[in-house]
């Protein structure tokens, strides 16, 4: 079976990494290309390297043209697509029809609605099903909650690229009960090597060659970015104490395209430092989210064999994400990390699975799943 594919927001970083993806998925045929500022123009003149879909021309994002097709995915600026997604759902009703819409904005990730104010300042416009297909449930130690809801949606929202690298890093731990989240802990803290992809096309001058290469740039820093209320809401899905709403979190930029590399830090519990190996007790409970070296489980996320770092090259266009556990004994502390790119596993990847699921096709359909390398 085939359905037809509409992409809003064509033009972007993120709309064209789903056009790549897609132009290879074998049960997909791609529609509409929208954009705003961009109808008219070709998208090769956007997305030279997408040479199958180069002469294509990019039309208006209007509701009439995307609800015809049987999936619309948006690409869209944070805050923009909740009114899209509203007249594609008016526009569908009067035809009859119900396309599948996925979101890789921010508009549809939060569940509560004083965090959306919080953090965005504008309309709330609901929760729709996370696009997070790994994501674990308070007492699962493998996925399969998210999974049965994503197979039985019509509406996904994609997780943020940010939120993604932190919670896969993390979450093991948390559904095992391994790292204290309680209220008297210490904080849990992530900091982010973050390619310069992340932070859109806009221009602005910090986002020009001659100030970002050879510069790492923090952002968003002290509490202040918009994907901490996300990471807190995945970390108590998996079972967390109200400790992990204190999260510092800080992301910096540095001089690659691509990427994410998270380390995130988080004590222990008595448990796990009493333990005669903490390492081999940590590591298990990874190995038994995500499979281990060697071992069959998750498809797109990787445990390293001990002793091995991930790094954001090995993922690069990829769909895949790396992740490995250590053990500091001096801070009585668990060093989990992920690499993702961010583009990848952190948007159009997720995106790919999330609509393979929907759609009752093999989740890993059309996902890349080796990365580039050098």
């Amino acid at each position: 079976m085939t359905w037809t594919a509409a992409v809003a927001g064509a033009t972007g970083y993120a709309g064209g990494e789903a056009l790549r993806l897609l132009a290879a998925h074998p049960q997909i045929e791609i529609g509409a290309l929208t954009a705003a500022s961009s109808a008219g123009t070709q998208l090769g003149q956007h997305h030279p390297h997408l040479a199958s879909l180069a002469g294509r021309t990019v039309e208006p994002t209007e509701a009439v043209r995307l609800a015809r097709h049987d999936v619309v995915i948006l690409a869209l600026p944070h805050g923009a697509s909740g009114e899209v997604t509203a007249a594609i759902e008016a526009e569908a009703r009067a035809a009859g029809t119900d396309p599948l819409l996925i979101d890789c904005g921010a508009d549809h990730r939060l569940t509560d609605p004083q965090a959306w104010a919080a953090f965005y300042g504008s309309d709330y416009a609901g929760a729709w099903s996370y696009g997070m297909p790994e994501l674990l449930h308070a007492g699962e130690r493998t996925a399969s909650a998210q999974r049965a809801e994503l197979a039985a949606t019509r509406r996904i929202a994609v997780p943020g690229c940010n939120v993604t690298a932190v919670t896969l890093a993390a979450q093991p731990g948390i559904a095992a009960g391994l790292l204290d989240t309680s209220p008297d802990a210490p904080a849990i803290t992530a900091v982010l090597a973050v390619g310069y992809s992340g932070a859109g096309k806009s221009l602005k001058p910090h986002l020009t060659a001659a100030e970002a290469l050879g510069s790492a740039q923090p952002y968003a820093v002290g509490g202040t970015h918009r994907h901490i209320p996300e990471i807190t809401q995945n970390l108590l899905v998996a079972g967390a104490g109200s400790g992990a709403g204190r999260l510092a979190f800080t992301p910096v930029l540095v001089p690659m395209s691509r990427g994410i590399l998270a380390t995130v830090t988080a004590p222990v519990t008595s448990a796990v430092h009493d333990s005669d190996d903490p390492t081999a007790m940590l590591r298990q409970a990874w190995a038994q989210a995500y499979g281990g070296p060697g071992e069959d489980g998750e498809a797109l996320i990787h445990l390293l064999p001990q002793g091995t770092w991930p790094t954001t090259g090995a993922v690069a266009g990829s769909g895949l994400a790396t992740v490995q556990v250590a053990y500091d004994p001096v801070a009585r502390a668990a060093t989990m990390l992920c690499a993702i790119d961010n583009l990848g596993k952190g948007t159009a990847s997720a995106a790919l699975q999330s609509l393979n699921l929907a759609l009752g096709i093999p989740e890993t359909t059309g996902v890349i799943t080796e990365g580039v390398a050098p």
